[in-house]
């Protein structure tokens, strides 16, 4: 296996007698002069190990140890210092180093050191590997559900698992088209293949089509080393573009000639690369409207819709409530050291009565958040959270009781608004800009009324 090892110093030279030491075992050895550099070099390049220097101008290597810590957690450390003390030492190790040397050093030393650091790095990255793929096969198994709508869908996955047609998976936000997505990779003639998923609203324009597919180093600014695209990355597999409906027109060209052709050219490459990649698209939006105002190819369209696969809102499978929240309760709750048997009459009843507008996310949000609450092992009503009920008066945890006067009328007003301001939340996925959208109010009104309300908003995931 191949490893990426940084090299931060600010002595030129002393960083190209490590680069030579460790090149020569393998190792692919990037440089950098000061802390800020080697955040760039991270931030852009998959490293493996830091080798850095204690003392440095600017960013020193304790900030520097300190920064990595918080934002690559996994990425061990190995400090090295001509100032080695027992104090200096220890310091580093219990700010997360992973270990220290002593300058001069021996090469046979370092080489002990560094091997022994990489090893860990393996040992990281094969149980991040197995945990995603548990959650893979979790997010398999989570396509449960035996209404005529859901039915419909599963008879197309294993229609068209093991075809190489390009998929077009359409539907609201929540409605588990990622799922689909791994569920037909999972059980076709590529599952022994890499999956690659893309959002293609998540990166930004500037950036997405080295992402797409790759760049050559130098090709600009910041483009330090050549980077495989995700194209390249889906080889023999297959390549998920998640809301593809938010691809820049620009890009949208290239896309189609990568599907069309079966090549790919890197960013500041002008030599064609072949691959072989099942493409399955994702949208939330009406493709057909964006055509037609010119926001999205209409060659592209018909290149993605050659097997469209519609996915109801979960409204439209009421029948699957049931099992699906059972589902995610018991997954959920033996996450979390807990075992529930089931829901109250009452609660799937309240469940079964709400129009989920933010589908299968939000409903798994709503459980994940019934068991952490719930004291037994049955989840009761009071267990789910206020906004289900807000649009259900006549229930017994509505935030209103039906034909009675509240006795403090602000306070009733309150407990609506807050009902109705989570409900967007939730539908949203904690994205304010969107939720103020739902609801007709502008952003400013939305962060007043959190701030009146304290509610406080998380950054909430998927």
């Amino acid at each position: 296996m191949t490893h990426n090892v940084l090299v931060v110093d600010d002595e030129p030279k002393l960083c190209d007698l490590l680069a030579s030491a460790l090149s020569q075992n393998g190792v692919t050895v990037f440089t950098a002069g000061n802390g800020l550099h080697a955040l760039k070099v991270l931030e852009a390049e998959d490293i493996d190990l830091v080798i850095s220097d204690w003392r440095m101008p600017g960013m020193d290597g304790p900030q520097l140890l300190a920064e990595i810590k918080s934002r690559f957690p996994q990425l061990p450390v190995i400090v090295m210092t001509a100032y080695s003390t027992v104090k200096n030492a220890v310091q580093s190790m219990r700010n997360g180093a992973f270990d220290y040397i002593a300058k001069p050093f021996d090469i046979d030393e370092l080489d002990i050191t560094v091997s022994k650091a990489l090893q860990f790095r393996d040992i990281l990255k094969d149980n991040q590997r197995m945990r995603a793929e548990l959650d893979e096969h979790q997010q398999i198994d989570s396509l449960i559900g035996d209404s005529p709508t859901f039915r419909r869908v599963l008879q197309a996955i294993d229609s068209v698992r093991d075809s190489n047609a390009t998929i077009l998976l359409t539907g609201e936000s929540g409605t588990g088209k990622e799922m689909v997505a791994r569920a037909i990779h999972k059980h076709g003639n590529r599952a022994d293949k890499p999956f690659v998923a893309v959002n293609c609203a998540a990166i930004p324009e500037g950036l997405l089509e080295s992402e797409m597919f790759g760049h050559r180093k130098g090709a600009f600014t910041g483009a330090v080393a050549d980077r495989v695209g995700r194209f390249m990355q889906a080889d023999e597999g297959t390549l998920f573009l998640d809301e593809i409906g938010e691809m820049p027109l620009a890009l949208q060209a290239k896309i189609l000639r990568a599907l069309q052709e079966r090549v790919i050219e890197p960013v500041g490459d002008p030599r064609e690369r072949k691959v072989d990649v099942r493409v399955i698209a994702a949208t939330n939006k009406n493709l057909l409207d964006a055509v037609a105002n010119k926001e999205f190819r209409e060659d592209l369209y018909y290149r993605l819709n050659v097997f469209p696969i519609p996915l109801p809102a979960l409204r439209e499978r009421t029948e699957d409530i049931a099992p699906l929240a059972r589902h995610f309760a018991h997954t959920l709750g033996a996450a979390a050291g807990k075992r529930f048997t089931g829901f109250s009459a009452e609660a799937l009843q309240a469940m079964a009565s709400y129009s989920w507008p933010g589908n299968i996310r939000e409903l798994q949000n709503c459980v994940e958040r019934a068991t952490i609450v719930a004291s037994g092992a049955v989840i009761e009503e009071q267990d789910l959270p206020a906004y289900l009920f807000a649009s259900n008066p006549g229930s017994s945890g509505a935030p209103i009781i039906e034909g009675n006067v509240p006795a403090d009328l602000d306070a009733a007003l309150a407990e609506v608004e807050k009902a109705y301001i989570l409900a967007a939340l939730a539908q949203s996925n904690g994205v304010q800009a969107a939720a103020a959208q739902l609801i007709g109010i502008s952003e400013r009104s939305f962060w007043y009324r959190l701030k009146k309300l304290g509610i406080h908003v998380d950054k909430i995931v998927r």
